[in-house]
């Protein structure tokens, strides 16, 4: 992304255009996340795949679910995906606190930072700033 892109001159990237597609289809409208939070994933998945996004749909479809949950909160999230759905993020989201490190532990950080984690999920899921 270069200067232009930052300050809108040039209007936001594809992949920006993408990730909204991602979060749309797992019930998240792309309005309730800041731009900011999108452009972070991005970067953060950009690192964690080397520097280039290779599959820019696939990295997406990987980071929206986490979003969507963290942002919608348990219910919401589970009337837009059904309980299997929500039950394997769950899991991932458990198992990202465990590890730490995860890239789903940045993005669920990413939220709370941001403050548009449900407090359902900050409350279930001890999630705090140390």
């Amino acid at each position: 992304m270069d200067i232009l892109s930052v300050f809108g001159i040039r209007g936001r990237s594809k992949e920006v255009y993408r990730l909204d597609d991602a979060l749309r289809a797992v019930g998240l409208a792309p309005k309730r996340v800041p731009d900011s939070v999108k452009l972070t994933v991005l970067n953060l998945l950009k690192d964690a795949e080397g520097g280039v996004l290779a599959d820019v749909d696939a990295s997406c479809a990987r980071a929206a679910p986490m979003l969507a949950y963290c942002v919608l909160g348990s219910e919401e999230f589970g009337e837009a995906n059904g309980p299997d759905a929500t039950s394997a993020i769950e899991a991932r989201l458990h198992h990202a606190i465990a590890s730490g490190e995860s890239l789903d532990a940045r993005f669920a950080m990413l939220t709370l930072l941001a403050k548009v984690t449900q407090p359902e999920v900050i409350e279930r899921f001890d999630l705090r700033l140390d």
